[in-house]
């Protein structure tokens, strides 16, 4: 049964991020009549999405109880504000995060993105070191080298793929570099300060879900991140706002990216609970795979070159090799 909820969650996860980048991306350069979805309202309400979610699954641990489940919530959340408080850092990281890969995504091809976006591995990793005094062994130091160089030959410029980024997109492939960048950054350090407070608390990751996403969007109980997740889009968004209203743009597609991204947390929760680190490399590598075979045959934006696919191998090497657990050899001597 392990077994079969192994892959199951490795599937899952393959297709929620191809699927998640490919769409989003098309619904970024899709030419439509009318004005654009605002990129800042789909993050509310994924964030929306993701705190029913958790308070459903909370509901099905409390044995489908409402009581226990209004028991657990206020005993875990409001009772206890100060590790409510710790979550504001993360929380606001995490919605600067998924305004940045809506930026990215417009401005670069799905397959460029996907192959780039694994430097937050790099991030992770320092960050670990520096927060959680972690250890990396040898080949996950090489991994990391190796990252960068399948990166650097990514991000190499070509014409072809010049050509094919002004034809679908609206902005500049330095624009996209940078929010990607920005993006492993905060993910590196929201993870692993996640990690941290997880580590020091013994509550489940749901609450911890919940505190992060009710945080982001609850209007009734003031939380942080409704503050941050609002406050962009009335800063960046207000003018648009105030003339198209809160869902212009919206379609089925749009619908489908938001529920996608709202997904995306649980589905990697899921992962890391029944997958080790060599399926979450394989899931990886197969995600970056599919997303240029579409990219190219279907979205028609991307151009592969043979530095691309150098690049591309470099960075699945590398995410598999820091996943990579040497077993000494002969059997351990018992005390």
């Amino acid at each position: 049964m392990s077994t079969n909820l192994k892959y199951l969650s490795l599937g899952i996860l393959v297709f929620q991020t191809t699927s998640l980048v490919l769409t989003m991306r098309y619904s970024r350069t899709l030419k439509e009549e009318g004005p654009r979805y605002l990129s800042s309202t789909a993050v509310v309400i994924a964030e929306l999405l993701k705190i029913l979610t958790c308070v459903l699954l909370v509901y099905k641990d409390s044995k489908c109880n409402l009581r226990t489940l209004n028991r657990v919530l206020h005993d875990e959340i409001l009772n206890k504000p100060m590790e409510t408080l710790k979550l504001a850092i993360p929380s606001g990281i995490y919605t600067l995060q998924n305004n940045l890969l809506y930026v990215a995504l417009s401005n670069l091809d799905a397959a460029t993105y996907q192959v780039t976006y694994q430097l937050k591995i790099l991030t992770t990793a320092l960050f670990s070191v520096s927060m959680l005094s972690k250890k990396l062994g040898v080949y996950q130091w090489l991994s990391l080298v190796i990252l960068m160089t399948g990166v650097a030959f990514v991000q190499w410029p070509s014409d072809s793929q010049a050509t094919a980024a002004k034809e679908h997109s609206a902005g500049s492939q330095f624009v996209g570099l940078m929010a990607v960048l920005i993006a492993c950054f905060s993910s590196g350090f929201a993870g692993v300060y996640f990690e941290k407070i997880l580590k020091e608390t013994k509550q489940s990751v749901w609450i911890r879900n919940i505190q992060l996403d009710a945080k982001k969007y609850s209007e009734n109980r003031g939380f942080f991140g409704s503050i941050f997740g609002l406050m962009g889009v009335y800063i960046y968004d207000g003018e648009q706002l105030s003339k198209n209203g809160f869902f212009q743009g919206y379609n089925k597609l749009t619908w489908i990216v938001v529920v996608l991204q709202a997904l995306g947390g649980l589905v990697i929760a899921a992962v890391i609970k029944y997958a080790d680190n060599i399926l979450k490399g394989f899931a990886t590598s197969l995600s970056i795979i599919l997303s240029t075979l579409i990219s190219y045959f279907w979205l028609q934006d991307f151009v592969p070159t043979s530095v691309f696919f150098f690049g591309a191998v470099l960075v699945i090497a590398a995410t598999f090799l820091y996943g990579y657990d040497p077993k000494p050899a002969g059997n351990p001597i018992k005390a």
